[in-house]
């Protein structure tokens, strides 16, 4: 391949507007946001800006007590900003997948650490698995996301969707699970034995187990996330 003059590359890799909507992908790993108004995100996820943005980490009572003590027994989660102003925002998370949603009127739960972006519009809350919950390295801390508007959540390579039924309940590695149908049963499970404490189990020590009618968003990569690191 020969080498680009810096008009040329100036004029390959520069943002383009393909649609109107307040999420676009710049690339599979760079989200714009065309803010007018409040827009939230992850917590160290911009990379750049124009306009006039502000940016203001979320409160502790933001969202009412309950958001808070629940933030405040994982001690763990994903910390939001809101971004406030007229301009665009360009977002990125250590170089992962993005993929953006429009939720109508329906819910999805999301991996705390895999949650980059979403419309003020857009209801969160925090929900956590109350069993093994101590134990858990990563998976403990979600987000509901309801409403009407766009979101946007990262996966480490291509996401895969996998429908769960109430005939084929579906089993994955908690640190696989991007996000699911908030009308699914989850169940977390421990497959702790012997031979796992001694070094010759599986290495599946914990499994979720999805029952109902719904979706899986899985990854191609076991994301391990200690709990105080999000």
């Amino acid at each position: 391949m020969s080498a680009f003059t810096l008009t040329e590359f100036a004029h390959q890799t520069s943002q383009k507007d393909a649609t109107n909507d307040a999420f676009e992908l710049e690339s599979p790993n760079m989200l714009e946001v065309r803010l007018d108004g409040r827009v939230w995100t992850k917590m160290g996820t911009m990379i750049a800006y124009y306009g006039d943005v502000q940016f203001k980490r979320e409160g502790a009572f933001e969202n009412g007590l309950g958001h808070f003590l629940k933030k405040a027994v994982s001690s763990e989660g994903t910390t939001l900003t809101k971004a406030e102003g007229q301009g665009r925002l360009y977002l990125a998370d250590n170089a992962k997948r993005i993929t953006v949603l429009r939720l109508s009127g329906d819910s999805i739960i999301v991996n705390g650490n895999d949650v980059l972006a979403f419309e003020s519009t857009i209801k969160h809350e925090i929900t956590m698995m109350k069993k093994i919950s101590g134990m858990m390295s990563g998976g403990l801390f979600n987000v509901k996301l309801s409403g009407t508007g766009l979101i946007a959540f990262t996966s480490h390579g291509p996401p895969m969707t996998l429908i769960v039924s109430p005939s084929h309940p579906l089993t994955c590695d908690p640190n696989a699970t991007v996000a699911w149908s908030a009308g699914l049963n989850t169940e977390l499970k421990s497959a702790v034995t012997l031979k796992t404490l001694i070094g010759r189990g599986s290495g599946e020590t914990f499994q979720q187990r999805f029952s109902g009618e719904g979706i899986v968003v899985v990854q191609p990569y076991e994301e391990v996330i200690h709990a105080g690191t999000r």
